[in-house]
């Protein structure tokens, strides 16, 4: 594993606790009335932005293949 592979591990491995944890913060912040629906939303966006940067990262890991 060269270097730039391996960075990208790493980032990978910290956005994807980064995505659990706001999950586990969305639905504790839903359980727990009142509901701040601004901050919920602003979460949920950002929980949105980090999937697409593990989407990204993955795909630059795992390129496709063409068959």
């Amino acid at each position: 594993m060269d270097d730039e592979e391996e960075r990208l591990q790493e980032r990978l491995y910290e956005l994807e606790i980064e995505h659990k944890d706001l999950d586990d913060v969305i639905a504790r912040l839903i359980d727990n009335p009142p509901v701040d629906f601004i901050q919920v939303q602003r979460l949920k966006k950002r929980k949105l932005q980090l999937k697409d940067d593990i989407q990204r990262i993955k795909s630059m890991l795992l390129p496709d293949i063409i068959a």
